[in-house]
């Protein structure tokens, strides 16, 4: 027996030593053939990128191929990880397509298979996993797998982890497989369709050892039976149920899950009142509520949650009442976002208590007020703080000094913090962003508030009074990515030292104040940059010479001359309108950039340019908004311009085009706007116009056009602005009928660049004068068919517009009665139907149009009273002015008491017996009556004066310039006599 030890004890070292040597020498590691060639037919019916699994050859021992893990004694193939595979070379990713071979099946040791990150097209999951019976981790996450989930998953009985979330195509339709899964502790199903499985809780609830459940976007319901119980759920410590439609409260049994740690609900539609037994949940670190129904205060058991780390209460409007002061027990709390909520009243002092804080964010609750309060100061490891969009007013406290590890700070869009900008902000020498921008702060910036901050990377001060007082030759200790200082004071001088940020990319220094020449340096440092926002001061330069290379540059409103700048290849949007650029537009339009032209946006409306259009446009292949406007452009425009096909917006107004509008326009598919107002164009307008189904703006006042509109005009559904002949379809335009459809009208704003987008303007003549309209273009709802020679009656389907706001049919020679629904068109804020031939009765139906502030009937044939309403005995009598047939309030003469009673022949015959039964009565007082009907209306109406006199001066010049014509011609008729 003594001897026996040493005999069993020698095979046991014989294979501990043969282990050991495997171990140490994994290189002897030789693979199971019959798996290789598994393998080998596996990867056949894969697709991939030409160099993937380039290692898997027959030539080479599969347990040294890309993602395969053998088994270091046997060598059998355990692992395979097919998931985010890349080119280590030139870090290109690989995805992975093709079929899943059943040749797998045969790697019957395998317990780790990990597909996810691939795309299998919509495949199913194969059913054949099911059997194979040694897995304990599948990962098929976002693998583009798709179809029923198989229930022969179910029989993985050794399964740890299962995912297969962000399959979108996936879908459950029965999922009682799950609970034979007795050892699963990971389940991931976020975006897979359970929707048809009502039964989903009872299931998973029966998995004693599961401790993560994912189930984000599963198209889940109220089916969340509240009488549940938590089973099973022993073990859960993560739960995200987000992005759901539960549209309930939240179950009581979601509060007995004692062991969560993680508990995510947003976007989720629950309602009712947060509980307070959500107290209970003492190990939770992180709980996201974001984005549901929740209405009424925060329970102040959440100071209970001693394990806190990260609280979002984000997008829940209807939570209000003040910010709880048991917020401040939450020692280990280190995010905090209780944004776009509805909470008033001050932050708490106790805010302070937040020891390990790191991230705080109360913006956008427009209710939350007071004064930042000095306990800020002792979050030491703050490093976001966003206050943004509130009512908070006073001063910014001294104490944000103490903020050593802030990297962030926005307190923009509070306009009642004021006072100056404190000079401990200096001290935050990790700040990288800072945003002030419209604020109530005043005062200046000087060197001092940069001091530290060598690492501020963004700078937003715009719509402040604050003032930057630096030295000329000041150089910033920060090398600035982004600087917004639109409205802020920064001139009169050019600062300087922008010259010194060579890593700008943004820069917005519009309406600010600088009354300088631009420095020829500034063109060569801006060469980096992405955007530059000048707009709306009064630099000048000569840019002549100049080769622009930013991206976006708006130089609009200033006080730029010279010739136009040239363009580079790198040039998107361009826009220099109401500048002082002259010279002939030809070169710049004929100009070869290299490499081609990107330019999308080009603006230099409002200049002093001159010459005709080159046929040049094919240069310019991808524009979509021109804006030659207000210049002193003429002839034709050029066939090249139908090059463009992606053109949205035209606009030529206000130059000397003349001739025909070409056809090769018509290749312009995508245009929404035309404005060839205020030209000589003329010819037929042609159909093609009134067939694009997506022009939204056609603006064609004060040309020579002849003919009528079509009814082509009215397929237009979105049009909001027109110009022309009175079609008889107009009920058909639903943008002035029952509205636009949202998103119609984003192309009048084209995003050009990051924050400033460029906007379509037109001038349009509405109330009487002529107005610009850019912000709120699309909101306009507007048919200007004046001064046209129109003739017919207005039709009555112009009743139909409902949306209409501004109507304009004066200078015509309409005929007909004003339509008498036309009181339905309740929208109405301006009608002119002056200078026309109108007749009949003014409708009583007129009288509804509540929101009518500006009217013009004047110089018909309207007859009768006028209809009796707040509205319209509110206007001024020259709006009825020229209608001798018409009486009542405002005008000054009275209808009778036989016109109101006696029929239109009756009347007719008792004013003929009046006029000679008065005749000698009325001479004597006729003189008396005709000097005060005159004088007296011109003595005590300054309007009426105004015309009397401006129509004397106008019968004075006619006869000066008559007699000087006289005069030349008698000269001439001498200087002829005595030559002869």
């Amino acid at each position: 027996m003594r001897n026996s030890r040493p005999i069993i004890l020698f095979p046991l070292l014989c294979f501990l030593s043969s282990t050991i040597s495997i171990l140490c020498e994994p290189n002897t590691l030789v693979c199971n053939e019959k798996e290789k060639h598994s393998l080998l037919r596996f990867k056949k019916a894969l697709s991939g990128p030409g160099n993937w699994l380039s290692s898997w050859s027959v030539n080479q021992d599969c347990c040294r191929w890309e993602a395969v893990r053998c088994n270091n004694v046997t060598g059998r193939v355990v692992e395979l990880h097919l998931s985010d595979l890349h080119d280590t070379d030139h870090y290109e990713f690989y995805r992975l397509g093709g079929e899943i071979s059943p040749a797998l099946f045969e790697l019957e040791f395998l317990s780790y298979l990990n597909l996810s990150g691939n795309d299998f097209g919509g495949s199913p999951i194969p059913s054949f996993l099911g059997s194979m019976g040694s897995l304990r981790y599948l990962d098929l996450n976002n693998g583009g797998f798709g179809g029923l989930v198989p229930h022969q998953l179910g029989n993985l009985s050794t399964l740890r982890h299962l995912d297969l979330g962000r399959n979108s195509a996936l879908h459950v339709e029965n999922l009682g497989w799950i609970s034979h899964l007795a050892f699963l502790k990971y389940l991931g199903m976020d975006l897979v369709d359970l929707h048809r499985e009502v039964h989903w809780l009872e299931s998973v609830s029966m998995l004693p050892s599961l401790s993560e459940l994912h189930l984000s976007s599963c198209e889940l319901d109220s089916n969340m039976t509240s009488s549940l119980g938590y089973g099973n759920f022993t073990s859960l410590t993560f739960l995200d149920l987000s992005g759901n439609n539960f549209n309930q409260e939240i179950p009581n049994w979601l509060f007995k899950l004692s062991s969560l740690v993680s508990l995510d609900l947003s976007y989720n539609q629950f309602k009712g009142q947060i509980p307070e037994s959500l107290g209970q949940l003492k190990y939770l670190e992180y709980l996201d509520v974001s984005a549901n129904s929740f209405h009424g205060p925060i329970p102040t058991s959440i100071g209970n949650l001693s394990s806190l780390k990260s609280l979002d209460l984000s997008e829940n409007p209807l939570i209000n009442g003040t910010l709880p002061m048991s917020l401040g027990q939450l020692k280990y709390l280190e995010y905090l976002d209780v944004s776009a909520n509805s909470f008033h009243g001050p932050i708490p002092t106790s805010i302070g208590n937040l020891s390990s804080l790191k991230s705080l964010d109360l913006s956008e609750n427009p209710l939350i007020n007071g004064t930042l309060p000095m306990s800020l100061g002792q979050l030491k490891y703050l490093e976001d703080l966003d206050v943004s969009a509130n009512s908070f007013h006073g001063p910014i406290p001294t104490s944000i000094g103490n903020l050593s590890s802030l990297s962030s700070l926005d307190l923009s869009e509070n306009p009642l913090i004021n006072g100056t900008l404190p000079m401990s902000l200096g001290l935050l020498s990790n700040l990288e962003y800072l945003n002030v921008g419209w604020t109530s702060l005043t005062g200046t910036i000087s060197e001092v508030h940069f001091a530290a901050l060598s690492k501020l990377e963004v700078l937003r001060i715009s719509g402040t009074s604050l003032s930057f007082h630096v030295n000329s030759s000041w150089t910033p200790p920060f090398q600035l990515y982004e600087l917004e200082a639109d409205s802020s004071k920064m001139g009169p001088k050019f600062p300087v030292w922008l010259q010194t940020q060579k890593s700008l990319l943004y820069l917005d220094i519009s309406r600010s104040g600088i009354v300088d020449t631009a420095p020829n340096l500034f063109w060569k440092f801006g060469s980096s940059i992405a955007e530059i926002h000048l707009s709306n001061n009064q630099i000048s330069g000569d840019l002549s010479q100049v080769v622009l290379n930013v991206p976006i540059i708006d130089l609009s409103s200033n006080c730029f001359s010279g010739r136009l700048p040239r363009l580079s290849l790198s040039v998107v949007g361009l826009n220099i309108a109401n500048n002082s650029f002259s010279g002939q537009i030809s070169p710049f339009m004929c100009q070869k950039i290299e490499g081609g032209s990107q330019l999308q946006l080009l603006d230099i409306s409002i200049n002093a340019l001159s010459g005709e259009l080159s046929d040049c446009w094919m240069h310019w292949p991808f524009l979509t908004h021109v804006s030659l406007g207000s210049n002193n452009l003429f002839g034709k425009i050029p066939n090249s311009m139908g090059s463009l096909v992606g053109l949205y917006a035209l606009s030529l107004q206000n130059n000397s085009f003349y001739g025909e509008i070409p056809s090769s326009l018509e290749n312009c598919k995508a245009l929404g706007m035309i404005n060839l107002s205020d030209n000589k164009f003329s010819g037929i307008i042609p159909r093609w116009i009134f067939e694009r189904t997506t022009l939204i703006i056609i603006h064609l006042r004060s040309n020579k056009f002849m003919g009528k509109i079509p009814p082509q005009i009215c397929q237009l559904s979105s049009l909001i602005v027109i110009n022309g002949s009175i079609p008889k379809c107009l009920n058909n335009i639903s943008a002035m009928a029952a509205g636009p459809i949202r998103g119609q009208y984003d192309a009048l704003e084209p995003e050009y660049g990051t924050d400033t987008n460029y906007m379509e303007s037109v001038v349009l003549h509405i109330k009487g004068r002529e107005a610009e309209y850019k912000e709120i273009l699309k909101y306009v709802r507007m048919i200007d068919l004046s001064s046209n020679n129109l003739s017919g009656s207005i039709p009555i389907e112009i009743s139909s517009l409902f949306r209409l706001q501004f109507l304009n049919l004066s200078r015509n020679h309409l005929m007909g009665r004003i339509p008498e629904k036309i009181g339905v068109m309740t929208s109405l804020e301006s009608l002119d139907l002056s200078r026309n031939h109108l007749s009949g009765e003014i409708p009583e139906s007129m009288s509804n149009l509540t929101f009518l502030d500006d009217l013009d009937l004047s110089f018909n044939n309207f007859s009768g009273r006028i209809p009796s309403s707040t509205q319209l005995q509110s206007f001024d009598p020259l709006s009825f002015f020229g209608n001798p047939e018409l009486c009542g309030a405002p005008l000054t003469k009275n209808c009778t008491k036989d016109e109101e009673t006696l029929g239109p022949t009756a009347v007719e015959e008792n004013r003929e017996f009046l006029e000679i039964s008065w005749f000698y009565i009325g001479m004597g007082s006729g003189f008396i009556v005709g000097f005060w009907g005159v004088c007296g209306a011109l003595f005590f109406k300054r309007a009426w004066r105004h015309a009397y006199f401006q129509f004397l001066y106008d019968m004075r010049d006619r006869a000066y310039v008559a007699i000087a014509i006289k005069l030349k011609w008698f000269h001439q008729k001498l200087r002829r006599y005595h030559a002869g």
